[in-house]
C-alpha cells in the first residue's frame, strides 16, 4: 500500500484567524489529526466528519505521549494510507520538533511536508504591539529556547546576545526568567534595558507586562505569570510605550 502524506503543520500563536491557508485546507483533508497542547481547539472544528483526533501534547515537565511515541503514530498512520497531520502551535520548525519528526518520516520512506505557521514570536509581539525590528532601535533579532534540551552540552551563548543582538526573543523562559536576566546582565545587558513578558499571546487572555531585564523577573512574581509567555529584551519594548502614548494623545485632541 501507498503510504499517506505526514504534513507538518503551523497552528500559529493562538489567535485561531492567523492560520494559514493552506494550513487550513490540511486540517479538512486530514484523516488523522495528532495535535499540540497550545493548538487553539476551535481548529480542530474544521476536520472532516469521522477523522480521528488525537491529542499528544506536552506541558513543562510533563508529556502526554513520549515524542518516540509520537513517531510511531505518525509512521503507523502514514503506512495505512491515511493523510495525516501534525498540527504544531506557532511554527513547526521554530523550538517545535517539527524537523526531528520529518526526520523519522524520511528514514521510514514517508512521504511528508512542512506547512508554516506564524510563530509566536512574530504574532505575541505583534498583538502586544512590539516591533521586533525598528528603524534606529533593533536591526536584528534572535529567539533562543529558554529550557534546556536533553542531551545538548551547552546552553545559548550569553555572551554574545546580551551585546550583539538588539532584540532577544525568549521561548519557554518563565520557569528559568531569573538566570537570563543574570546571564544577560552578567554578560553587559544593562539592569536598566527594556525588557517585556507577553504572556498568552493573541489569546483573549492576552497580558502585557514591561520592565527592565533587572526588574521583569520581580513583576513576573508579582504578578503570577505562567506558560505560555514570551520573553522579548530589547529597546523595541519603548516603541510599544511610545505607541500607547501616541494614542492616548489623538484620543484626548479627538475628544
Amino acid at each position: 500500500m501507498k503510504p499517506g502524506m505526514v504534513s507538518i503543520v503551523g497552528a500559529g500563536p493562538g489567535d485561531p484567524e492567523l492560520i494559514t491557508v493552506k494550513a487550513l485546507r490540511r486540517i479538512q483533508e486530514a484523516d488523522v489529526i495528532l495535535y499540540d497542547r497550545l493548538v487553539n481547539k476551535e481548529l480542530l472544528g474544521y476536520a472532516k466528519k469521522g477523522a480521528a483526533l488525537l491529542y499528544v501534547g506536552k506541558a513543562p515537565g510533563q508529556h502526554a505521549v513520549p515524542q518516540a511515541e509520537i513517531h510511531e503514530q505518525l509512521a503507523a498512520f502514514a503506512l495505512k494510507g491515511k493523510q495525516v497531520v501534525r498540527l504544531k502551535g506557532g511554527d513547526p520548525l521554530i523550538f517545535g520538533r517539527g524537523g526531528e519528526e520529518a526526520q523519522e518520516m524520511a528514514l521510514r520512506g514517508i512521504p511528508y511536508e512542512f506547512v508554516p505557521g506564524v510563530t509566536s514570536a512574530i504574532g505575541a509581539a505583534s498583538s502586544a504591539g512590539i516591533p521586533l525590528t525598528h528603524r534606529g532601535r533593533s536591526a536584528s533579532v534572535a529567539f533562543v529556547s529558554g529550557s534546556s534540551c536533553a542531551g545538548r552540552e551547552q546552553g545559548p551563548r550569553w555572551d554574545l546576545l546580551a551585546q550583539g543582538v538588539d532584540t532577544l526573543v525568549v521561548y519557554m523562559g518563565v520557569a528559568g526568567m531569573a538566570d537570563i536576566c543574570r546571564e544577560l546582565i552578567a554578560h553587559g545587558r544593562p539592569h536598566s534595558a527594556p525588557a517585556a513578558i507577553v504572556e498568552q499571546g493573541t489569546s483573549e487572555q492576552e497580558r502585557v507586562i514591561t520592565g527592565t531585564v533587572g526588574s521583569i523577573h520581580k513583576l513576573a512574581t508579582l504578578m503570577h505569570v505562567k506558560n505560555p509567555a514570551l520573553l522579548i529584551f530589547g529597546e523595541v519594548v519603548h516603541v510599544r510605550e511610545q505607541l500607547l502614548r501616541l494614542a492616548e494623545e489623538a484620543e484626548e485632541r479627538i475628544g
